[in-house]
């Protein structure tokens, strides 16, 4: 573990009628510089896509990065926006050539500007115009220290998905994910692109099944340093980590329950696999399954009150789900004999599990309520799915070429984006939570 402890704030303030409640944002980055940065390769596009230009910001030139081309990329790979050439840089107070943009057909514009200060940190601020009615819609004012900025970014980003979609964005969320290069192995934390790469752990041991607190402050994980698999929970702020349950056996699968005050893992301390409950301080076990089958891979459902699970109870690995005041116990999956690693949105609407299909291994999302199928995977070598936490995406694994890499694709399987490393093998994604 190699990082020193560091602390940024941001706090966004209204500039204006008609722009959006300010909001502050308190974030801890203890993390070391990852070597596992990441190449992204996008393809797809949505059923209707909003025409929007996004100008280039009026930029103080000791700003360091580009602000708007981050917002463009996002916009871009959301695969919702269809991006309109800019007319030039605009700031944020510019009166937009209204005409001009419709007649390039942009339904909206954004323009912004970016300042150092005093202080050494940056003031950053955007507005998002419809060209239509003539106005500005929503607009904020950041400051923030230059390793942040991209962060800004796609707060800002976030705000002109929401405003124009009416959906929550994804685009200041993080992602974890392992790699592994030349024997060692890494656990990252990612932007939601896949881009600013921090190392929180590293071990000569395999890493596996990093799974976000609610709250986005720690993550559980599985390490095998002493030789046997344990359950840690560490905090990303301090590195500070603790053993959850270190079990005889195997200990693994870990899945936090919505409050943040349990994980559900799978523990072999009785013979067969079984999924248990246990306090993040390792005490109050509480045993939730009981067959004579394995039973693993658990997945709290959004309202805390039953957990999905994989279990070959049924003579072949199937979805069920144990409804944990009662212990009731339903089989979800019969189409096939292989279907593994279940995975609720964050909505409660879909349901996302690895199927065997004539001899390959693809990622499905069903529709609880209808009971539809969608395969989004392609690859055959597809593994541990993980929802975006507004439900529109997908994170999973797969390998192609001898190389296992990340993909990024929307639920109904149009857009999909690519994450690879050049220099290493990566794997295990969990899509972490929307940030408060």
């Amino acid at each position: 573990m190699l990082a020193k402890p560091g602390f940024w704030s941001t706090v966004a303030r209204a500039i204006g009628v008609s722009l959006s409640i300010p909001l502050a944002i308190g974030v801890a980055a203890c993390y070391s510089e990852s070597h596992a940065q990441m190449r992204i390769d996008v393809s797809g596009v949505g059923g209707s896509q909003i025409p929007i230009s996004i100008a280039p910001f009026i930029a103080d030139p000791k700003v360091p990065i580009d602000i708007s081309a981050v917002v463009r990329s996002d916009l871009e790979r959301s695969g919702a926006f269809r991006l309109i050439a800019p007319i030039g840089p605009m700031s944020d107070t510019a009166t937009p050539d209204w005409a001009g943009l419709r007649a390039r057909g942009a339904d909206a514009v954004v323009g912004g500007s970016a300042v150092r200060l005093a202080n050494q940190s940056f003031d950053v601020r955007f507005r998002l115009y419809d060209t239509a009615e003539t106005k500005a819609v929503v607009g904020s004012a950041f400051e923030a220290g230059a390793p942040f900025l991209r962060t800004v970014g796609h707060r800002i980003s976030d705000q002109i998905y929401e405003r124009l979609t009416g959906e929550k964005g994804n685009f200041s969320t993080r992602i974890a994910f392992v790699s592994k290069e030349s024997g060692r192995y890494r656990l990252n934390i990612a932007d939601w692109d896949g881009e600013n790469v921090q190392t929180a752990l590293t071990s000569a041991e395999p890493i596996i099944s990093p799974r976000w607190s609610p709250d986005g402050s720690r993550l559980a994980y599985v390490s095998f340093e002493s030789r046997k698999p344990v359950v840690y929970v560490q905090e990303l702020d301090t590195q500070k980590r603790i053993k959850v349950a270190d079990f005889k056996g195997s200990n693994s699968a870990p899945a936090w329950a919505p409050d943040g005050r349990s994980l559900a893992v799978v523990l072999t301390t009785d013979g067969l696999s079984q999924i248990y409950q246990i306090g993040l301080d390792g005490n109050n076990l509480r045993r939730i399954t009981r067959s004579s089958s394995i039973d693993t891979e658990p997945a709290f459902s959004s309202d805390g009150q039953s957990i999905w699970f994989t279990s070959d109870r049924g003579g072949s690995p199937q979805v069920y789900r144990v409804v944990l005041s009662s212990g009731e116990t339903q089989r979800v999956t019969f189409g096939g004999t292989y279907n593994v690693t279940p995975r609720p949105s964050p909505d409660g609407r879909l349901l996302s599990y690895v199927s065997r299909r004539d001899g390959r291994f693809l990622v499905v999302v069903r529709d609880l309520s209808s009971g539809s199928e969608t395969v989004v995977s392609d690859g055959g070598r597809d593994e541990s799915p993980s929802f975006s936490p507004n439900s529109r995406w997908l994170l999973y694994s797969t390998v192609n070429g001898g190389r296992e890499s990340l993909i990024a694709v929307t639920a109904d399987g149009r857009i999909r984006q690519r994450l690879s490393s050049p220099a290493s093998d990566v794997r295990e994604p969990a899509w972490g939570p929307a940030p408060n």
